[in-house]
């Protein structure tokens, strides 16, 4: 059986050592006795504390008591920012099975939950046009041409479903840094790229089995690394080079083990009633 092309990646310096230390941490979260009984608690509080902060890292920081205080979100841009977080995260149960046969109907879903009331209905899940204006940071850069776009999304997604994927030893962390900093990188649809990015990420956390129930909270991580060392990361896999796709896992492995931790968090505040 040939090699998978994810392979190379896990073989990158510092790759292994990252994703094993934060694969320990997200262990010893789900050997927590809380999740015994009530891991439903413990995945809905984590869903969305990763809505939260995956919103804040795209310029809506809401506090967590402001957000379980609204019933409403349409006021004000940054509230539609929130409210598509919300969404995103609320529907992981429904997308996962479809997530592992088709990831661009997924991708496209995310979208249409994640830019509701920001784009225009006919544009919701739908890639980006040709000269169509992409919101997002602009410490990322121009994003590729639509042309490129579609052609690396669909060897990306060919590479997700291939069984040579299922049946590797490529590590779910490597696998999830790779479709989350690929999607970043294309920005696939006008808008509200990131916060699909960071959902795809989370798929990939849960289907291949790192975090199966979904308990542990990357998005955190990633928000208390810092916006701007998340851009950084960014750019280094943009760069293409080995060295910068290495660096971009090693953060995305140091967020899921920060994210570990605010998982353990939530069980010790549940344990404690």
């Amino acid at each position: 059986m040939a090699q998978h092309p994810f392979s190379a990646v896990a073989g990158l310096p510092g790759v292994a050592d990252a994703v094993a230390e934060a694969r320990a941490l997200v262990d010893q979260l789900l050997s927590h006795r809380v999740l015994r009984r009530r891991s439903s608690q413990v995945s809905a509080e984590s869903a969305l504390r990763g809505a939260r902060a995956s919103a804040a890292l795209d310029g809506a920081d809401w506090s967590l008591e402001e957000i379980r205080r609204r019933t409403n979100f349409a006021n004000e841009p940054s509230g539609l920012v929130v409210e598509g977080a919300l969404r995103v995260f609320a529907e992981f149960g429904q997308l996962l099975r479809t997530w592992e046969k088709a990831p661009l109907q997924v991708l496209a879903r995310l979208h249409v939950l994640a830019a509701a009331g920001l784009a225009e209905p006919e544009r919701l899940g739908r890639p980006r046009l040709p000269g169509e204006p992409v919101a997002g940071p602009p410490e990322l850069g121009e994003p590729p041409a639509p042309v490129e776009v579609s052609a690396r999304l669909n060897q990306l997604a060919d590479l997700l479903v291939r069984d040579t994927l299922r049946d590797s030893a490529v590590p779910a962390l490597v696998v999830a840094a790779l479709v989350h900093g690929e999607v970043l990188a294309l920005r696939p649809f006008p808008c509200a790229n990131g916060v699909v990015a960071r959902a795809a990420q989370r798929l990939v956390l849960i289907s291949r089995g790192l975090d199966p129930k979904g308990v542990s909270v990357p998005e955190a991580g990633h928000y208390e690394l810092g916006s701007e060392a998340y851009a950084a990361a960014a750019r280094q896999y943009m760069s293409g080079t080995p060295d910068g796709v290495a660096a971009w896992v090693r953060h995305c492995a140091a967020a899921v083990g920060i994210g570990a931790r605010e998982g353990l968090a939530v069980c010790e505040a549940l344990q404690r009633g």
